[in-house]
């Protein structure tokens, strides 16, 4: 997707080898009309998968999946990473562990919000060493539910995330593909 490619370009930063910060975009600040075109670019691509559901994980993963979610015209639910005082029983439940904040997190879904004969689609911001993702897919799992396939806004390629997941069967498509962060530049696979 060249425009999320211009603006990574524009306003991301590695600040190393390992790291990536797109926070004035995606993560802290969001770009609505950014996120508009990515939602419509993830429905364009599972247009003809019959979803019926987008999961995702609090917090970075819920603009991109609620502007797919509106093009593709279904409900979005995010893991949340803390138990709520509403949410104490009938969910599903997996560890992730996050690269960036190096900490471990359970994440819970309420299991009134994903169902045996739901297809779904797990959006993410990042794709790194596949950890969300995979948390994702377990309670995809956990729900008899159908996986889709997992869509990435900005996969780091030359993490093992994206390949393991792949070798595993499962439909990764990345909107970005970073292949190396190296002496503060961005460098995209292909290049």
């Amino acid at each position: 997707m060249q425009l999320l490619k211009e603006k990574i370009r524009q306003e991301g930063k590695a600040l190393s080898s390992e790291i990536l910060k797109v926070d004035s975009f995606l993560n802290h600040q969001i770009d609505p009309e950014l996120m508009q075109e990515i939602g419509q670019e993830f429905a364009r691509r599972f247009t003809n998968d019959g979803i019926t559901r987008i999961l995702t994980i609090e917090s970075s993963g819920i603009a991109p999946s609620v502007m797919a979610g509106l093009a593709l015209g279904v409900p979005v639910v995010f893991a949340r990473k803390r138990k709520s005082l509403t949410l104490q029983e009938d969910f599903y439940e997996a560890k992730v562990h996050s690269f960036t904040k190096q900490q471990t997190n359970t994440i819970v879904v309420s299991k009134a919000h994903l169902v045996a004969t739901d297809k779904v689609l797990v959006i993410d911001d990042f794709l790194a060493n596949g950890q969300a993702a995979e948390g994702l897919i377990d309670i995809v799992q956990q729900a008899e539910a159908t996986l889709a396939g997992v869509g990435i806004v900005i996969e780091k390629s030359f993490q093992e995330g994206g390949d393991r997941l792949r070798r595993k069967g499962i439909r990764v498509e990345s909107l970005a593909s970073v292949a190396a962060l190296a002496e503060g530049k961005v460098t995209f696979a292909g290049e």
